[in-house]
């Protein structure tokens, strides 16, 4: 009797974790890839969302490096995850970011010039004129879990059919923030979805130095949740694990944690010099990987994508982010008094005195 006791025990708890791809890096569509991975028309739009990512990226750095913009994380060699996630969202989900989803903020209608602002220190780009319900960007790492967990239960509290998706980078899943929001997720079924965007580095730190878990997906089977793999630089692969993930919830199935492998191909920030702690060759031999060029080999050898379209849609593109950039750089800075004004309904007297002093500048 003990030892079927002790049987039971040990099966239990084996697991195993699969791992999905539909496009590799040369291009090649695997057998068994979703319907909208045969549409021309869709994987333009996503196309099209990567390139938007990367030029808003680029002017972001820009803006930085002259002065007009402060501390910036690139999601440089991660774009897939961002279009993946917002594609495959309802427009009445939820997303709750971390401070690398510009790509997914974009897509879901957040204007590039509300993120200009907010990188520039002003909290009005945090006053989304789009997705109302989103939550601004979350840079303390791993506080964002909680909040989804909130968000999503909420939604089952109210009946209503819709979804919360959190995304977070690797080293989130070393907080206990994380471990705290996907115990209870998996105890209240929450209709929630955790992306998980492993870039390899948690800062200066490798993931290998700061878990001993093989996968991050499988920190989903302690608080017993589906967790799933996927390669974060196929965009493909990754809105389909959400759009799976999303059914699930919206089925009253509870949450779902995707872990999508991608590799940062940046510094952390532009405060970061990464050149300290990993080498040149390391970083290089994950280009030939990265999102843009894998979609675009397979739309030029699988549906004719031309030279004149790729021109004309980086034109496009590059005129919108740069009227964005210009729009931003016109808007008038706040005064001073601003530090403080939000601060409480009714300012206690020291900040009064602060606020007449800064009304004074």
């Amino acid at each position: 009797m003990a030892d079927d006791r002790i049987q039971a025990a040990v099966d239990a708890a084996e697991f195993r974790i699969q791992f999905k791809r539909y496009l590799s890096a040369d291009g090649t569509l695997a057998d068994g890839a979703p319907g909208f991975a045969s549409d021309r028309s869709e994987l333009v739009r996503l196309y099209e969302g990567m390139l938007k990512t990367r030029a808003f990226d680029t002017e972001a750095i820009a803006l930085q490096r002259t002065g007009r913009l402060g501390t910036y994380a690139s999601s440089l060699g991660q774009e897939a995850v961002a279009i993946g996630v917002a594609a495959a969202m309802r427009t009445d989900d939820v997303l709750v970011p971390s401070f690398r989803e510009h790509g997914a903020q974009i897509w879901r209608g957040v204007r590039m010039e509300e993120l200009f602002l907010y990188w520039g220190g002003d909290e009005r780009g945090s006053d989304f004129s789009g997705p109302r319900e989103d939550f601004p960007v979350c840079v303390p790492v791993g506080t964002q879990y909680c909040h989804g967990v909130g968000v999503g239960l909420a939604f089952s509290l109210r009946q209503e059919d819709r979804c919360s998706v959190v995304v977070g980078g690797d080293g989130s899943t070393s907080r206990g923030d994380f471990y705290e929001a996907m115990n209870m997720a998996g105890v209240w079924k929450v209709p929630a979805v955790f992306v998980v965007n492993n870039n390899q580095w948690a800062i200066s730190v490798p993931r290998a130095a700061q878990t001993a878990a093989k996968t991050l997906a499988q920190k989903a089977i302690g608080a017993g949740i589906p967790g799933e793999q996927v390669d974060g630089c196929d965009v493909i692969v990754v809105r389909d694990a959400v759009e799976r993930a999303l059914q699930r919830g919206r089925a009253g199935e509870g949450p779902t944690l995707i872990e999508c492998l991608s590799y940062r191909l940046s510094d952390h920030t532009t405060s970061d010099d990464a050149t300290r702690y990993r080498e040149d060759a390391e970083v290089s031999s994950h280009w030939p990987e990265e999102p843009t060029l894998r979609l675009r080999t397979h739309l030029t050898e699988a549906h004719g994508w031309s030279r004149d379209e790729e021109e004309s849609l980086r034109k496009e593109i590059n005129g919108a982010v740069k009227a964005a950039s210009e729009a931003y750089l016109q808007i008038a800075p706040q005064p001073a008094t601003a530090i403080v004004d939000y601060t409480y309904s009714e300012l206690p007297a020291d900040l009064k005195t602060a606020r007449d002093l800064l009304a004074d500048r």
